[in-house]
């Protein structure tokens, strides 16, 4: 079996794999002051939950965009796993072609994302992640990533927003049923929602604008069902894209397996 470890910002994605099979996920808050043991220990009592033993775990792969964590993450894999993990370095050990001033810049999440696209819906693509920060990752017919954008996550927008505006007050994420809000709660529902839907329909033409064919558009990430409700552009939506992409960057770099 392959554990999978997806460490972002604000989340850490936890999974595992049998050969090809999503067998389980977990989507975990990140805390970048937690131990190696605390670790080990975590995810022990996660995938015993599901009944797998610690030993099935034949190799483990990680996709990191918190550099303070790294180490904790393989000290946490040799000792509680007694495995050498297997770290996501763009530019370095995957094969996905980054034609980009600065290829070892881009976000291995990025390249997972692209590497599991290409293999679910065929290039060219768009692929739209949304984290504490969204990110658009553009891929060409070549199968080649070309680059994108980032903007502010809705979440880490939202934030922002309630610390610096005295009188308005943190409210649930939902679409709200018309976009002129009634009352203060429904006002900001429909400026996050149907903002942020606004922003990724305009972003995406413009990006589609830019590439060659005709890009389909897919989306990840806790948000990116939401999202989708309210957009006209996004076409398919894959939570678990991310821990796909690294099951099969893993892969192509280990054709005989762990």
């Amino acid at each position: 079996m392959l554990l999978v470890l997806d460490v972002g910002n604000t989340n850490t994605a936890v999974g595992v794999f049998d050969g090809r099979r999503l067998v389980v996920s977990w989507r975990l808050a990140s805390r970048r002051e937690q131990t190696a043991d605390e670790y080990g220990v975590f995810i022990q009592s996660l995938l015993a939950t599901q009944g797998i033993d610690k030993p099935r775990i034949a190799a483990v792969a990680i996709s990191n965009v918190v550099p303070p964590v790294q180490q904790t993450l393989e000290e946490m894999c040799e000792k509680y796993f007694g495995l050498r993990p297997w770290s996501v370095e763009p530019g370095i050990n995957v094969r996905l072609p980054l034609r980009v001033e600065v290829p070892h810049e881009v976000g291995p999440d990025r390249v997972a994302n692209a590497v599991a696209a290409i293999e679910l819906y065929g290039p060219p693509l768009i692929v739209i992640d949304f984290g504490t920060a969204t990110t658009f990752d553009c891929v060409n017919p070549r199968g080649e990533f070309i680059g994108g954008a980032i903007a502010p996550g809705i979440t880490s927008a939202a934030e922002a927003l309630f610390a610096k505006a005295a009188r308005l007050s943190r409210v649930e994420l939902v679409r709200p049923k018309e976009a002129i809000g009634r009352n203060t709660v429904t006002n900001i529902q429909s400026g996050l929602i149907y903002g942020y839907a606004a922003l990724v329909d305009g972003l995406v033409a413009r990006l589609k604008g830019e590439m060659e064919g005709d890009p389909k558009v897919v989306a990840t990430g806790g948000l990116a069902g939401l999202i989708q409700e309210a957009t006209r552009s996004i076409q398919h939506v894959r939570p678990d894209l991310t821990l796909e992409g690294l099951r099969l960057v893993w892969e192509q770099a280990h054709p005989q397996g762990p």
